[in-house]
C-alpha cells in the first residue's frame, strides 16, 4: 500500500441505549482503553492517511476522546440517524477530497487490527472498486449474509430478505467496507432510501459498484475481531478477548506469568526482559515494567513506571504518578502515588507515600505515613538518599528529611531533618509502678459494690 492515500472513517454516532448506561457507547473501555480509541489505534498513520471520526449530536465527549486519541482527526456530527451510508456522507467534505481509499469502520468494533484494515484496502490497489470485510459466524442468525458467485460479491442479503438456503450462509457481513476513493463519493451519492425506514445502507453500494463495472470482493477476518459492542454482555465478551490476545503476546515477548488467566492487562502495558508475574494482578492503564522485575500476587498497578530488577507487592497499591527505580522494593500492603521512589530504596510493609521524593536506598518503615493533604492542598515530602524512617512513623507535608537522616520510631516529623541528623518526635514515656495492680483493684470492688 505503499505511497497511496487513505481516508479511515469511523462511524461513532451510536446511542447505545441497550447498555444501560448515560456514557456513551464508544466511550465504555476494554482493557483500559475506550473503545472508540481502539479502532482509533488501528486506524491507518502517518504521510498520506487521513481520519474522520463521525458523532451523534451533543456527544462532544467522543469528539474529545476522538482527538485526545487522534489530534489530526476530523470531527464531523451527523444530526439524525438515518443508516450508515447516510452517517458517512456526513464526513462529506473529507470523502470529496480524493484519497486513493476510503476506508470505512465503527466505532464500537475494539477487537478489529491495523493488520485487517491493511488487507481490506489492497484489493483496491490491485484494481477492486470495493472491499467489504467478512466472518464465518458460528451462528449467523440477525446478521446480514454474503452473497458470493464466481470469487465476486454479488449481494449482501440482510436476514428478514434471505431466503432458506441464503439463511444457511455462513459468511456474513461486518459492516466495514474499503472503496476506490475515485468512485466513493459517486457510489454514495447513489444510495437511495428505497427501505420503509427511509434509511441510506452501505449495504446498497454492492450493487452500485457492481454497475459501475468495478469489481467487489470479500476479505474474511475472524468472529472475534468484528465483535460489535451493544450491551455490557458483550463488552465483557470482548474484555475477555482482548485479554486474552494481551497475555498472549506478553508470554510471546518472554514475561513469566505463573497463572496467566488471572493476570489483566492494559492495551498500553509494555514489558522489560525476564518480568516475571505471579497470580491476581492487575495493570492499569500508562504502566511500564523494566527488566527482571517482579510483580507479585494480588498488586493493583496504575499509570506508573517499575524500574529494573524492581520489586513489587504482594497486595501492593501503585497509583498514578509512581515511579520505581531500578531495585526499589515496594512491599506487602504499600500505597503510593505521585511518588518518585529512588533506585535501591525500599518501603516494605503497610505504609502509604504520596507526593514524595524517596532518595536512593532510603528504608521506610512499617506503617510509615507522609501526611500530604490538609484538606484543601497537597505538599510534597522529600527523603534523601540513604535515610531510615522508624516504624509508624507520620511526616507532615511539606517537610524535607536530609539524606543519611534518621527518624526514630513512632516520630511525627513536622519541621525539616538536616542531613544525617536524629529526629524524634514522640512523648517522653513514664512509668508508674503497681498502677496497673492498683486499676484494677479499684475496678473490681467498684463491680462488686453494685452486686
Amino acid at each position: 500500500m505503499t505511497g497511496r492515500t487513505t481516508l479511515t472513517i469511523v462511524l461513532a454516532a451510536g446511542e447505545g441505549t441497550r447498555m444501560r448506561s448515560s456514557m456513551p457507547k464508544v466511550l465504555h473501555p476494554v482493557a483500559g482503553q475506550s473503545l472508540l480509541a481502539h479502532v482509533l489505534g488501528a486506524a491507518a498513520h502517518g504521510d498520506g492517511a487521513a481520519l474522520a471520526v463521525v458523532v451523534g449530536p451533543d456527544h462532544q465527549t467522543v469528539a474529545d476522546e476522538a482527538r485526545r486519541v487522534r489530534p489530526e482527526a476530523g470531527v464531523y456530527v451527523q444530526a439524525e440517524r438515518l443508516g450508515t451510508a447516510h452517517a458517512v456522507m456526513a464526513a462529506r467534505e473529507a470523502v470529496a477530497e480524493g484519497y486513493d481509499d476510503l476506508l470505512v469502520a465503527f466505532g464500537d468494533t475494539p477487537l478489529i487490527s491495523a493488520e485487517t484494515f491493511a488487507r481490506l484496502r489492497a484489493p483496491l490497489a490491485a484494481g477492486a472498486g470495493l472491499a467489504v470485510l467478512g466472518f464465518r459466524a458460528a451462528d449467523p442468525t440477525g446478521y446480514g449474509r454474503l452473497l458470493v458467485e464466481g470469487g465476486q460479491l454479488s449481494a449482501i442479503r440482510e436476514q428478514a430478505d434471505a431466503s432458506a438456503a441464503e439463511q444457511a450462509i455462513t459468511l456474513c457481513n461486518a459492516g466495514v467496507m474499503a472503496f476506490d476513493g475515485r468512485i466513493a463519493l459517486k457510489v454514495l451519492e447513489q444510495i437511495g432510501n428505497a427501505n420503509s425506514k427511509g434509511e441510506y445502507y452501505l449495504t446498497d453500494a454492492v450493487g452500485i459498484v457492481h454497475a459501475l463495472g468495478r469489481d467487489v470482493v470479500v476479505i474474511e477476518t475472524g468472529e472475534d475481531e468484528v465483535r460489535g459492542i451493544n450491551t455490557k454482555a458483550q463488552l465483557a465478551q470482548a474484555e475477555q478477548v482482548m485479554q486474552a490476545r494481551l497475555r498472549q503476546a506478553a508470554l510471546d515477548a518472554g514475561v513469566t506469568m505463573i497463572a496467566p488467566e488471572t493476570v489483566f492487562l492494559a492495551a498500553d502495558t509494555t514489558f522489560g526482559k525476564d518480568v516475571t508475574i505471579e497470580p491476581n494482578v492487575v495493570f492499569g492503564a500508562g504502566v511500564s515494567v523494566g527488566d527482571g522485575a517482579v510483580i507479585h500476587a494480588f498488586s493493583h498497578i496504575e499509570k506508573a513506571a517499575i524500574g529494573a530488577r524492581a520489586s513489587v507487592g504482594p497486595f501492593a497499591r501503585l497509583r498514578p504518578g509512581t515511579s520505581l527505580g531500578d531495585g526499589a522494593r515496594i512491599g506487602n500492603f504499600v500505597e503510593t502515588k505521585a511518588a518518585m521512589i529512588e533506585a535501591g530504596a525500599k518501603v516494605n510493609h503497610l505504609t502509604y507515600i504520596g507526593d514524595a521524593h524517596i532518595g536512593a536506598h532510603a528504608n521506610i518503615g512499617a506503617g510509615t505515613i507522609t501526611c500530604n493533604y490538609d484538606g484543601f492542598d497537597k505538599h510534597k515530602t522529600i527523603i534523601g538518599k540513604g535515610a531510615f524512617v522508624g516504624s509508624n512513623s507520620s511526616l507532615v507535608a511539606p517537610v524535607k528529611i536530609g539524606d543519611g537522616a534518621y527518624i526514630g520510631s513512632g516520630s511525627v516529623i513536622t519541621k525539616d531533618v538536616a542531613d544525617n541528623a536524629l529526629a524524634i518526635g514522640r512523648g517522653q514515656q513514664t512509668a508508674r509502678e503497681n498502677w496497673a495492680t492498683r486499676f484494677r483493684d479499684a475496678k473490681a470492688a467498684a463491680k462488686a459494690a453494685r452486686k
